[in-house]
């Protein structure tokens, strides 16, 4: 099972969200370049990197700080926040992002994501966040009539690589990761799922590793490694075990 650090980007600066809410973040720093090199240093080899400013503008808007990230961190950049047609997921993959991630764009043109899922194989990631088992959008400021696994079956033979889920009542909010709804998608789709929203500490990796089995395919993590609740290392160990 794959451990994701979060980077969430707001003026070029790391910050997390409680909730999705652009008004209650909480900044860490303002190095998001040492910040990625930190993770590697702990052993991870993948980064989740979301431009929140992006994804409320509908494009890009820390487009130097990502560039620099990408080039500085040694493993895989999966990268989310406002990415909504083909130019910009074309011109990402060409600067070096391994994985792309799609959420607003996938609920309102799904054959756009089909597409691009197609022609990038294995470089999709549809985003499926959830608030009250319903799909939000737009940096998740709107709520859908579109119910979570409705949303993700729509894509199960398009070729997507994974399904990044999230609880958005639980996101920023160490209050633990919603193992049930997780593993219950996981379940009802044939595309491996990330895990995201409320991680608190190491059992949370501990019972999601249980469910790789189920398809779980990783999880993602942000607050609790900034707050120091978990310790990156022990994570990524745990998940080793998976």
């Amino acid at each position: 099972m794959i451990v994701f650090p979060a980077i969430d980007l707001k003026g070029g600066q790391v910050v997390r969200l409680a909730e999705g809410d652009m008004d209650r973040a909480t900044v860490y720093g303002d190095d998001p370049v040492a910040q990625a090199l930190s993770f590697a240093e702990a052993g991870a080899e993948h980064l989740h990197v979301v431009d929140l400013d992006g994804a409320f503008a509908g494009e890009s808007r820390n487009r130097e700080v990502v560039e620099r990230i990408v080039e500085a961190f040694p493993g895989y950049v999966q990268l989310g926040g406002g990415i909504r047609n083909r130019t910009a997921v074309e011109g990402w993959f060409d600067l070096g992002v391994a994985r792309i991630v799609i959420g607003s764009a996938a609920l309102k043109d799904p054959e756009f994501v089909k597409d691009m899922a197609r022609e990038f194989e294995g470089g999709i990631v549809v985003a499926v966040d959830a608030k009250d088992g319903m799909v939000a959008t737009e940096g998740w400021a709107e709520v859908s009539d579109v119910g979570v696994v409705d949303m993700a079956r729509r894509f199960e033979d398009a070729g997507v690589a994974s399904l990044l889920f999230t609880d958005i009542g639980r996101d920023g909010l160490l209050k633990g990761v919603n193992i049930e709804a997780t593993v219950d998608l996981a379940l009802q789709v044939d595309i491996p799922v990330i895990a995201s929203g409320g991680v608190k500490g190491l059992d949370d990796i501990h019972v999601l590793s249980l469910h790789a089995k189920d398809g779980i395919e990783g999880v993602i993590t942000g607050r609790a490694l900034y707050d120091g609740r978990l310790d990156l290392a022990a994570a990524l160990a745990m998940a080793g075990r998976a």
